[in-house]
């Protein structure tokens, strides 16, 4: 087991590609904590999970509750080896059509809160000393603009950037920053994407869905459990002398 012994926090874990990496974890062995602003669900999510994990509700817009996070994580186990940061929300319309909201709701969560999330984990990681891995989930999203969905490719841009940023200025303490640029995965946020493509390009619901996942060069959509074995393999020793990288799980759609 790669992660035996080691405590990882997953943000956005109790569904979707975070739920997938979470159980990936604690199947290698990792004491896992499922957090998110949904009690409910990572409740949920965490006894599903079974073991020693466990759940932890966050809000990734509040710096408050993401610092009762991280000293409810380390009160309970000590402390935090591995942060996955995949709390994410979507929006798209056209550029005239966005507004002031929009923009500030998708970056308060998918940039701000991710980048203060890894601050407050970091700051514990450089205090205990020994290291961590920490890993931020981007998108092919970030890797190019798309017509109507400007915000949402500009903050995961904005986490490819930031990844590679605090990558290379965490190294000297030991810690590991890289990123996961997930292709089209079939989660439940898919379903209020294509809902979103229907409203905005006059189609069919479900007609988005299908021509995305017929243009993936691997011949589908992704599903949230080919994420993990790449998170697996940033938090383990494997990937030691892997620094500040973003990697594309995404059935062949971006080459970089």
């Amino acid at each position: 087991m790669k992660l035996k012994g080691r405590v990882a926090v997953v943000t956005g874990g109790g569904t979707g590609i975070g739920r997938a990496i979470a159980g990936r974890y604690a199947q290698e062995g990792a004491t896992v904590v499922v957090a998110g602003h949904d009690g409910g669900q990572v409740e949920a999510a965490a006894r599903e999970i079974g073991g020693t994990t466990c759940a932890v509700r966050l809000d990734v817009t509040s710096k408050e509750s993401i610092a009762e996070m991280v000293e409810t994580v380390v009160a309970r186990n000590g402390r935090i080896d591995i942060l996955v940061n995949n709390a994410a929300i979507f929006d798209l319309a056209p550029v005239l059509d966005v507004t002031p909201e929009s923009f500030h709701n998708v970056f308060s969560v998918n940039v701000e809160g991710l980048f203060f999330t890894l601050q407050a984990v970091a700051r514990h990681m450089v205090d205990r000393g020994g290291g961590g891995k920490i890993i931020n989930i981007a998108s092919q999203a970030g890797r190019r603009g798309e017509a109507l969905v400007a915000v949402y490719c500009a903050s995961k841009a904005a986490v490819i950037s930031l990844t590679q940023s605090a990558g290379l200025d965490l190294i000297k303490h030991g810690i590991n920053v890289n990123g996961i640029a997930p292709g089209v995965v079939e989660t439940p946020m898919w379903e209020e994407v294509d809902a979103l493509f229907a409203r905005y390009e006059g189609r069919p619901i479900g007609e988005k869905k299908r021509l995305v996942g017929a243009a993936v060069p691997y011949g589908r959509m992704g599903v949230p459990e080919e994420q993990a074995g790449a998170a697996v393999f940033l938090a383990s020793d494997d990937a030691d002398y892997v620094v500040a990288q973003t990697l594309n799980v995404d059935g062949g759609n971006w080459m970089s």
